[in-house]
């Protein structure tokens, strides 16, 4: 791409031009600025550091080198920070209902900073699940060069000779309630699950999506698999800062880079190696952001022509830090290139598109190591996220089928209306293989903030009924969440969609097969009970959740609060 003169970046030339822009120089002055920086780019790093979560308390070292890479390329850097919440520490909580919250609280900060600063370009630095999409959606709609860094993953923990990470904590509670473990194993297992920081360690939500920035073209390569211990990481950030400002110089725009496309790639990496099912939410957001037509359907396509090739947690043997040591994203990337399944032409951050990227990778994954499997031999024929539909959910809902062997399930209802009686009849031995549990009014408008259900997934793992119980919601899942399990059933029950309309041993069908989701009741008496039903009082009133919730569509949309 041809470089176009530096000194025509919007910001330089605003501040640069002439006596009415005095006013804003000298406040520049004040920070240490000389004449000469005005001619420089003015880059954003949106920090989000915080020693909230281990997630992102590694953050800041990362924050520092593409603070010292801009500065080293000859721009200057403009730091601002950005919130996170906890997925892991929030879950089973109120608190929970915070966390798809944050992913629009994050994206509006940093849309706010790089436009009402007029920065000339913004490198994102974030670690946990809303990290992610909410940075990808502010780069979007901000529109200048960006480059999203990703905080890392964290190396597992250790006990009694096997591999921890955070999920094995959850499933330990089940276990324990269900007399398979003792209580000092659990607390063993909490004590010594989490080394240190990063972000989880499987191929849960923030993994799956560092990977599918890169895959994007987003993130440099190897980038996504990164342990945030490791020194690596902090190299891959400053070289990230050198990389946007030449991007800087070229004006490469996000919105150059993502693009139908390269949504396609990226969703065909989520598809590889096994991701989270809530990057069927945030990519639907990430399009929405971008202006780029794609719906719940698109995934379902995508699904059914890629092999799960890639042997990782949750449903599989392998972590993040094993993926990277196999060849990480573009090993996986470069299969996926030869067989066809990625578009080859797609731009990339660095200039290079896709298959100039992916030229000197290999042809096949190393010998010697299982992480990565051939094409002709994957894990699984087709995609692990199936988009079903039926008259339970119309507009679509996500089932994660792998590790099961059989995803087919018909049973009678066990309903609840929270999350937390849900887990609590798990606990106590109240549910049994065959049943079918239904928990409600925990979508984006009725949670509100569409809380995970990991807290009762894991319960159901540990207890041993992961592939004898079903489970739907229209809340959503954590990426470490495996089992029999559907969420983000569309519409909600806050809206009265069929799952408000369920009662206590109703027979449903959960079937990935046929892709189909249905409530077994004759329709007469589903429409007899949807005019009867009542739209329940909404669960806040004022603040950030009552606002989310006001404006929030539906998850088949993204959940996104400017889908007007």
């Amino acid at each position: 791409m041809e470089e176009k003169p530096i000194q025509i970046n919007r910001r330089s030339a605003n501040i640069t031009e002439g006596k009415s822009r005095a006013p804003n120089r000298s406040m520049y002055y004040a920070m240490g600025y000389e004449e000469s920086d005005f001619r420089k780019p003015m880059v954003g790093v949106a920090n989000g550091h915080s020693t909230i979560t281990p997630c992102n308390s590694g953050l800041q070292k990362l924050a520092d080198a593409a603070i010292a890479g801009i500065e080293e390329a000859g721009g200057n850097a403009q730091v601002f920070g950005t919130p996170t919440i906890s997925d892991g520490m929030a879950m089973g909580t109120e608190g929970m209902k915070y966390s798809l919250v944050s992913r629009e609280v994050i994206s509006d900060c940093i849309e706010t900073c790089v436009q009402g600063q007029w920065m000339d370009g913004v490198v994102v630095v974030g670690g946990c699940d809303k990290n992610m999409p909410g940075g990808m959606m502010g780069m979007l709609r901000a529109n200048v060069p960006a480059i999203y860094v990703y905080g890392g993953t964290i190396l597992p923990g250790r006990w009694k000779g096997e591999d921890l990470n955070i999920v094995s904590v959850f499933e330990a509670v089940g276990q324990n309630a269900a007399g398979k473990m003792s209580d000092q194993e659990l607390k063993d297992i909490e004590q010594h699950a989490i080394p240190g920081t990063g972000s989880c360690g499987g191929m849960y939500t923030a993994n799956t999506m560092s990977s599918a920035f890169e895959a994007m073209g987003m993130s440099l390569p190897y980038s996504s698999t990164m342990a945030n211990p490791h020194d690596e990481k902090m190299n891959s950030a400053k070289e990230s800062a050198r990389v946007l400002i030449e991007a800087i110089k070229k004006d490469l725009k996000p919105r150059d880079i993502v693009t139908r496309k390269s949504i396609e790639n990226a969703v065909a990496v989520i598809m590889a190696t096994g991701g989270s099912t809530n990057a069927v939410l945030h990519f639907l957001a990430i399009a929405h952001a971008a202006e780029v037509e794609w719906t719940i359907d698109d995934f379902e396509r995508v699904r059914q022509r890629t092999p799960v090739i890639c042997d990782l947690k949750p449903s599989g043997k392998y972590l993040a830090v094993d993926l990277h040591r196999a060849g990480g994203i573009p090993q996986v990337m470069k299969l996926l290139l030869n067989a066809g399944l990625l578009h080859g032409d797609c731009m990339t951050i660095t200039g290079k598109t896709i298959a100039e990227t992916l030229k000197d990778i290999p042809d096949a994954p190393p010998a010697g190591q299982d992480v990565i499997r051939p094409i002709a031999e994957p894990m699984y024929k087709q995609g692990h996220l199936a988009i079903l539909k039926g008259n339970l959910s119309p507009e679509g809902c996500v089932a994660k089928i792998t590790g099961l062997k059989n995803p087919v399930i018909t049973g009678p209802a066990r309903v609840f209306d929270d999350e937390q009686s849900a887990l609590k009849a798990i606990l106590d031995g109240k549910i049994k293989p065959g049943d079918v549990m239904v928990l409600r009014y925990l979508g984006p408008k009725g949670g509100p903030g569409m809380p995970e259900m990991l807290a009762p997934t894991g319960a159901l793992i540990g207890a041993g009924l992961g592939e004898s119980v079903g489970l739907i919601t229209d809340g959503r899942f954590s990426g470490g969440t495996w089992g029999m399990v559907v969420g983000h059933v569309a519409p909600e029950a806050a809206v009265g969609g069929t799952i408000a309309l369920v009662n206590e041993g109703d027979s449903i069908t959960i079937d990935a097969h046929q892709l189909l989701l249905n409530l077994n009741v004759p329709d007469e008496e589903i429409a007899r009970r949807r005019a009867a039903w009542k739209a329940p009082a909404p669960r806040y009133t004022r603040g950030v959740q009552a606002k989310f919730a006001f404006n929030a569509s539906s998850a088949s949309n993204g959940a996104v609060l400017d889908n007007y």
